[in-house]
């Protein structure tokens, strides 16, 4: 079955410029193609690139683009150099006779604080585009046109400021996921042929031996060989207790050995471990847009060519249909056209989203888009898978029945010769407890992997079959006593057989996650129906749901089975959101409204379907999610809503004439921008639990 990652191709679109906004976003799809068991991964990736000579402080882009840091000492002697001489402009204004000296002056503080902003303004103008540079430039032009320098010059001078401070505001913003940059170490400890060399984590392969003492910062990902530390992960799960990591424990780049000595074998490529996927996956979640988003990108592309034809109404109907004073009304217009720029209102969303997805991923969440933090407070059904998921995924085997005369140690060599071959969960169990009695594995020929039904294969040219009911002919002479008793103890019962007979039934337990029970209760509690899927049997399925107390159960189910009925629950519930860790959960996480996958359990086709990662495994951070989804979203309607509000109040106070030009800015513009971005960062402060 060929998979869709969720994020389909028709969900991604090419970010359309603003009619406010002279930046070009032009959005480049790369493909890249994973494959495991035929699922194969559409388009995932996206590419930000923009031209250099935008530099609209307001954009909403613009304020989480990628570039240099704030040179703040060149601001501020910007900012220095215009309030001193603004000051003597007015001076020489209002207390002396040297009117003509005060207009240079501010002709200079005009030269000086809007040598980007001016030339930006005239640039989009020819584009055919009208952003907020070029509203403040027909502000100040048409201000020093009716003799209101004094007003140009303040106006020009409080918007580079403002400028100024929203750019520091998404310094912050960026430097919040840049700071994940910083968290694994460029070099690493190798041991090379008997001899211990530093080496670059890119020239790191796979298998190499990697030393790390107490202290040290671990570089890749890995398993460990020898040694046993406390390892503080929590820049990756959110842990704040250290991890105990003994023989092989798996460890990941970005975390920290706090006090013993490990050799680490390397299992991945340092583009490929779990942190470089976290910071590949953060700095694209900014790119894509949530509903919200979308809304008032499409809002604002008619928004500023109206306020435009509303300030050109203003300046002109009263003068020429009523014969009032034209400098008053025009002067009227200017200051509309500054309060009702959309700079506020463009950052309201995308600033909040990214604040609430940077406040997730301190919490051991990794959200790939602004979308899914919107889509969790809509949801009314939340589905499970069992194993991995609602377990421990910690299987052990508590009984082999022989049938038809096989000793333990023949089924137990069969079974582990078997399922040496397949990387199933079910496969390590089965080989460790070989393993234990001291069973050696036979060679395998014909072997085949049947996708949710078991194996077969010939060991000494006799075929066995092990796993389910249904990977076996009708009409074989089943144990069906032996198996019902095993399963109303909430067991999974596994057939071990050959073309003629069963020889054996093999079963296992898992144990509940302490936390599960927990979870469903507050989900319920939130009206959220809970529902498990699983390939277990009805016996085993039955008694986990009894004991957690979910509101529905199915069991028996094939990875195209699980599909079928989130799709069936996604017509009947607003919102579906599906939690897994298995490949064959793939299809259906990617089905539903919202996937979420187990990070450190999870196979890496599911965390890459995913929508939403969990890297501690832990199922309390879904309530937490739904919290932060609507905390987020309140935020964003408290943005949305008074920017609103404060601009249409203002632009009435504007055309009668009880607002001056220079409040239009300080108020309208910068005082509501930063208002805005305050209000965003509380995201993460209110969103603790």
């Amino acid at each position: 079955m060929a998979l869709k990652n969720k994020i389909h191709p028709g969900k991604i679109k090419a970010h359309k410029t603003n009619n406010f906004c002279s930046c070009d976003h032009n959005i480049e799809l790369e493909k890249k193609e994973a494959h495991c068991d035929g699922i194969e991964n559409q388009p995932i990736k996206e590419k930000h690139n923009q031209e250099k000579e935008s530099s609209c402080g307001c954009c909403a882009a613009d304020l989480f683009e990628e570039k240099e840091p704030v040179k703040r000492h060149n601001y501020l002697y910007i900012i220095a150099a215009s309030a001193i001489i603004f000051i003597l402009g007015l001076y020489f204004n209002f207390l002396t006779t040297y009117k003509f000296l005060a207009e240079i002056l501010f002709l200079t503080v005009v030269a000086i604080s809007g040598y980007k902003s001016i030339p930006n303004g005239i640039k989009s103008f020819l584009k055919g585009k009208f952003n907020i540079n070029f509203l403040v430039t027909i502000a100040v032009v048409g201000a020093f046109l009716i003799g209101e320098g004094a007003e140009g010059a303040s106006v020009i001078f409080l918007f580079y400021i403002a400028e100024f401070l929203e750019n520091c505001a998404g310094e912050r913003a960026r430097n919040s996921i840049g700071s994940l940059l910083k968290l694994a170490p460029e070099t690493a400890t190798v041991k090379k042929n008997d001899k211990i060399v530093e080496l670059n984590v890119e020239n790191i392969k796979i298998g190499d031996i990697v030393v790390i003492r107490p202290g040290d910062k671990i570089s890749v990902d890995g398993l460990v060989i020898e040694g046993n530390s406390a390892v503080n992960q929590a820049s990756i799960t959110g842990e704040s207790i250290p991890v105990t990591k003994v023989e092989g424990s798996k460890v990941f780049a970005g975390t920290l050995n706090e006090e013993g000595y490990l050799e680490v074998q390397v299992t991945k490529k340092s583009d490929e471990t779990i942190i470089s996927k976290i910071i590949k996956l953060v700095k694209d979640s900014k790119l894509k847009k949530s509903k919200t988003e979308a809304f008032i990108d499409s809002f604002a592309n008619y928004y500023t060519p109206l306020v435009i034809g509303l300030a050109l109404i203003v300046a002109t109907v009263p003068h020429f249909i009523l014969g009032l004073s034209f400098d008053t009304w025009f002067y009227r217009a200017l200051v509309l056209l500054v309060v009702s720029c959309p700079c506020a209102l463009a950052i309201s969303t995308p600033i909040s989203m990214v604040s609430g997805i940077t406040a997730a991923s301190r919490k051991g969440i990794l959200i790939k888009s602004g979308q899914y933090v919107e889509e969790m407070q809509n949801i009314e059904a939340m589905v499970f898978d069992k194993t991995g998921t609602l377990t421990a995924g910690k299987l052990e085997i508590t009984d082999v029945i022989s049938l038809n005369n096989y000793s333990l140690p023949e089924i137990c060599q069969i079974v582990a010769s078997l399922e040496s071959r397949s990387k199933h969960p079910l496969a390590q169990v089965m080989v460790k407890y070989a393993q234990k009695l001291d069973i050696k594995v036979k060679e395998i020929k014909e072997f085949e992997s049947i996708t949710g039904k078991g194996l077969k294969g010939k060991i000494n040219k006799k075929l066995f079959y092990i796993g389910k009911k249904s990977l076996f002919r009708d009409d074989m002479e089943f144990p069906d006593k032996i198996i019902e008793k095993l399963e109303k103890e909430g067991k999974t019962t596994i057939i071990l057989g050959n073309d003629h007979h069963i020889i054996a039934v093999i079963g296992l337990m898992d144990k509940l996650r302490n936390i599960s029970a927990n979870t469903i209760s507050k989900l319920k509690n939130r009206g959220i129906k809970t529902i498990m899927l699983t390939g277990d049997n009805q016996g085993t399925a039955r008694v986990v749901s009894e004991k957690l107390g979910l509101d529905e159960y199915y069991s028996g189910l094939l990875p195209e089975d699980k599909v079928k009925i989130v799709e069936k629950l996604s017509g009947k519930y607003r919102s579906v959101a599906m939690i897994g860790d298995g490949v064959n959960d793939a299809p259906a996480l990617a089905r539903s409204n919202v996937g979420i996958a187990m990070g450190i359990t999870g196979s890496d086709v599911v965390i890459e379907t995913a929508d939403i990662t969990l890297m501690n495994d832990d199922l309390s951070k879904v309530d937490y999610l739904i919290n932060l989804s609507k905390k987020t979203m309140a935020i964003v309607k408290q943005n949305v809503y008074a920017s609103i509000l404060i601009k249409t109040s203002l632009a009435i106070l504007a055309v009668f004439g009880f607002l001056p030009l220079w409040m239009g800015v300080l108020v309208g513009d910068m005082g509501l921008s930063i208002a805005v971005i305050l209000n965003a960062y509380r995201i993460g402060n209110k969103t603790s639990k």
